[in-house]
């Protein structure tokens, strides 16, 4: 019984260290991929107006659901037509066909964060060159799902290839949540939203560590 508990603890500590790797390497692409984005994309014109950068952002989310949201419902629902899962209370799953639900399931909820970001973002983009940001988080974020679907087929550890996007959503979210506390605030105001959150975060991290079993560790 120990040596089957040993196994296990030495097979999730492989699968978080490859995770964790896979998190690592991932970030850095990303980050240079989106600096590439906003750098060297032509900036967008009439940015002085609200209006237009709304309407660009939902162009941006519309790709982003399209090519995430809507393939992610497709891959489920296809397999469902040619399989026995056609009746979802029958019982028949295939590895595939739950990969594919929990990657639309976590695209689900990642989108409303990122849509929120996004249309922050472009409602505090001052001019054209900034709007540029906007492009550069949506390519980034549909590459990263993209990264985050396939790496999951391949293992649960290499799901972590798909981190970045929901930490570039946070990290917009709180750039768009720190401005509009500056608004209202200047600096305290901004910093107080980002701090309490970055609390939070500390006390996640802390509170939700697996909690050992007396048995083995008698």
């Amino acid at each position: 019984m120990h040596d089957a508990e040993s196994n296990a603890k030495d097979s999730l500590a492989k699968q978080r260290r490859a995770g964790m790797i896979a998190i690592a390497v991932s970030m850095p692409v990303a980050l240079l991929l989106w600096l590439a984005v906003a750098f060297f994309t032509p900036a967008l014109t009439a940015a002085d107006d609200l209006g237009a950068r709304m309407l660009f952002a939902l162009r941006c989310l519309s790709f982003a659901v399209l090519f995430c949201l809507v393939l992610g419902v497709e891959a489920v629902a296809h397999e469902r037509l040619m399989s026995p899962a056609f009746d979802p209370l029958a019982g028949f799953e295939t590895r595939r066909l739950r990969v594919n639900q929990r990657y639309l399931q976590n695209t689900l909820e990642q989108i409303v964060v990122f849509a929120v970001a996004l249309f922050g973002l472009a409602a505090y983009a001052p001019d054209g060159f900034a709007m540029q940001a906007v492009l550069a988080t949506t390519v980034v974020w549909i590459l990263a799902r993209f990264a985050f679907w396939i790496g999951y087929h391949r293992s649960a550890a290499m799901r972590g290839l798909g981190a970045p996007a929901m930490a570039l959503s946070m990290i917009v979210l709180l750039y768009v949540t720190a401005r509009i506390g500056f608004d209202g605030g200047g600096f305290l105001g901004a910093a107080l939203p980002v701090a309490v959150f970055v609390a939070i975060e500390v006390f996640l991290f802390r509170a939700t560590r697996p909690i050992s079993n007396p048995k083995c560790d008698a």
